[in-house]
C-alpha cells in the first residue's frame, strides 16, 4: 500500500502574503448579483474577479462587470429567481467553459442555484443553501444566540392561536401587554407586529395563526446593525452601525430598512463594545454549527437600560456589506470580504486577528442611504440619473460632478456616490429600489430624524428621473416587495 503524500497546501502568513496571494488568484470568482454594488470595489483587491449582472449601471463602462444579454424570462419575484436567470444564461455558461473551475458568490441563491452552479462546474462560495434557510428563521437565530450567551430582549417561544392564548404566553415569561410579536421568516418590516389589545391582534392574526413566535416585551430602543466574518481563526466584525429605518421620504414601507449610519459618536460609551463582542461570540457559535464567511447581526440597544440586544440573523452578504467593506478598506488596510473568500479557496492562512481587529475599530462618519419610490403608481422611465460622483450646490440642488466605478475620491459631505439601478427603459413602481447613495458624515440626527442634508439628497436626485405612463389596459408584473434592499 502506497503511503498518502503530505499535503503542499501553502500556508500564507500574515496581510502582505494574503494580499499578493489574492491579487495575482486566477480561479474565476463571479458575483452574481442584480447590480455590482454589494461587493463593489472588491475587484481592485482580487484577481479573476469578475461581476455577473443584470443591470447595467455603469453604461458598459466597468470593465470587470458583464451583463449578459437580455432574453425572456419568467417574470422574476425574488432575488434568488435573477440569480438562477444569470448562471443559466447561456454567455454566462460559455464563460464557465472557457475557464472551469471557479467560484459564484450571491447575496441570495437557492437549492436550485446549486443544482445549476454544480451542472456547470461552479462551487457556490457560500453556506449550503438548507443551512442558510435554517439559521435565517428567527426562532433558531434566538436559541444559537443563547446557547453562545448572547441574550435577546426579554422573550418566550411559542405558539399562540388566539388573542388569550397569547396574552397567556406573555404572562408566563412576565413580558406586560405590550408585546413584539415576530414569525420566523421574512424581513422585520414585514414579519413583526405590534400587540398590545386585541384590536392589533384582529388586525395581524392571519399572519400569526400557526406559526412558531417569538414574543418579546416591548422595549424603548435604537435598531443597529454589524458584520461578521466567522473564520478557523475566529469570528472578524465589522464597524457598528445604526439603521436608518421608516422615513416616508424614502420609503413607503412602515418601519422598512432606508440605510445605515456608521459613526464612533452614534452610541453611547462602552456600547460598541457590547456590539462587537455579541458579533464574535455568535460568530464563533456559527463557525460550531458548520457556517463560514460573512453574516450580518441585527441589534436592538435598550435606551433605557444601555443593555444590548440580538435582534436578526442575515446569514449572507447583506445590506450592510458595502459600508462595511468601504470602511474596513479606508480606516484598516483592505475589506472583512477577502477573510469570506479566503475560508472557500485552497489555501491556508495565519494571522493575528486581534491585530486584524484593531485595524477596524477606529473610523469616521459614513451613511448609506436607499432611496426606494413612494409614490404608488407604475411609469416607464425615460431619465435617471447616472452612477458616480453627485454633489449638493450651495441651493441644495444636486449636480453630477463625474463618472466614477468604485466609492473612492469623495471630497466634503457634499460629495456622494450614487449608484443607479432603474434605468431608462426600466418601469418604476411602487417600492422599486431606485438607487442607493454613499457619503461621508451622518444623515440621521441623535434624535432619528433625517437630516436636512439626507432630504436634500433623496429629492435632489429623484428629481433628476422623468417616466411616463404606462398606455390605457397594459400592465407589468411587479416583483414581490424586497424592502430590505436585496436589489443590490
Amino acid at each position: 500500500m502506497s503511503k498518502r503524500k503530505p499535503s503542499r497546501r501553502r500556508k500564507l502568513k500574515g496581510l502582505s502574503e494574503i494580499f499578493s496571494f489574492l491579487r495575482k488568484n486566477t480561479t474565476p470568482i463571479y458575483i452574481v448579483t442584480p447590480t455590482p454594488y454589494s461587493l463593489l470595489g472588491l475587484d481592485r483587491w482580487v484577481g479573476g474577479l469578475e461581476y455577473i449582472n443584470y443591470f447595467d449601471i455603469f453604461d458598459g463602462q466597468h470593465p470587470r462587470s458583464f451583463v449578459p444579454t437580455k432574453m425572456a424570462h419568467s417574470d422574476f419575484q425574488s432575488m434568488e429567481d435573477v440569480a438562477n436567470y444569470l448562471v443559466s444564461h447561456p454567455q454566462f455558461v460559455a464563460k464557465t467553459v472557457k475557464k472551469p473551475g471557479g467560484k459564484a458568490i450571491f447575496v441570495m441563491c437557492d437549492e436550485e442555484t446549486e443544482k445549476l452552479c454544480a451542472k456547470i462546474g461552479i462551487e457556490v462560495a457560500l453556506a449550503p443553501a438548507a443551512m442558510r434557510e435554517r439559521l435565517d428563521s428567527k426562532i433558531v437565530t434566538t436559541q444559537l444566540g443563547n446557547e453562545a450567551g448572547v441574550a435577546s430582549a426579554p422573550n418566550i417561544l411559542g405558539h399562540a392561536d388566539s388573542f388569550a392564548e397569547l396574552m397567556a404566553l406573555a404572562d408566563e415569561a412576565n413580558l406586560g401587554k405590550d408585546l413584539v410579536v415576530q414569525t420566523p421568516y421574512g424581513d422585520s418590516g414585514r414579519t413583526t407586529f405590534f400587540i398590545k389589545s386585541r384590536k392589533d391582534w384582529d388586525k395581524f392574526s392571519a399572519k400569526i395563526i400557526d406559526q412558531q413566535l417569538k414574543v418579546m416585551k416591548r422595549i424603548n430602543h435604537l435598531p443597529g446593525a454589524i458584520e461578521g466574518c466567522a473564520t478557523r481563526h475566529g469570528t472578524l466584525v465589522g464597524p457598528v452601525m445604526t439603521d436608518i429605518t421608516g422615513f416616508t421620504e424614502l420609503t413607503p414601507y412602515k418601519g422598512g430598512w432606508c440605510g445605515n449610519d456608521a459613526s464612533p459618536t452614534l452610541l453611547p460609551d462602552g456600547v460598541p463594545e457590547k456590539v462587537r463582542e455579541m458579533a464574535r461570540k455568535f460568530g464563533d457559535r456559527l463557525y460550531k454549527e458548520g457556517y463560514k464567511g460573512v453574516f450580518c447581526l441585527d441589534f436592538l440597544l435598550d435606551t433605557d437600560t444601555n443593555e444590548v440586544y440580538l435582534g436578526e440573523l442575515n446569514p449572507r452578504v447583506s445590506g450592510v456589506t458595502p459600508p462595511t467593506n468601504l470602511i474596513t478598506s479606508t480606516y484598516g488596510g483592505c475589506p472583512l470580504f477577502l477573510f469570506h473568500l479566503l475560508e472557500y479557496m485552497d489555501v491556508d492562512y495565519q494571522i493575528d486577528i486581534a491585530s486584524v481587529q484593531a485595524r477596524w475599530n477606529d473610523y469616521d462618519q459614513w451613511t448609506q442611504l436607499v432611496l426606494k419610490q413612494t409614490e404608488d403608481k407604475v411609469e416607464l422611465i425615460t431619465k435617471a440619473p447616472q452612477s458616480g460622483v453627485w454633489k449638493l450646490n450651495e441651493a441644495g440642488d444636486t449636480e453630477f460632478v463625474r463618472p466614477a466605478l468604485n466609492i473612492t475620491s469623495l471630497g466634503d459631505e457634499n460629495e456622494a456616490f450614487y449608484l443607479r439601478v432603474y434605468s431608462v427603459g426600466d418601469y418604476c413602481y411602487h417600492g422599486a429600489d431606485l438607487g442607493c447613495l454613499l457619503a461621508r458624515g451622518r444623515m440621521q440626527t441623535d434624535k432619528r430624524n433625517l437630516t436636512k442634508r439626507a432630504k436634500q439628497w433623496n429629492a435632489g436626485l429623484k428629481a433628476q428621473f422623468e417616466s411616463l405612463p404606462l398606455p390605457p389596459n397594459e400592465a407589468i408584473a411587479i416583483p414581490d416587495d424586497m424592502s430590505d434592499g436585496k436589489w443590490f
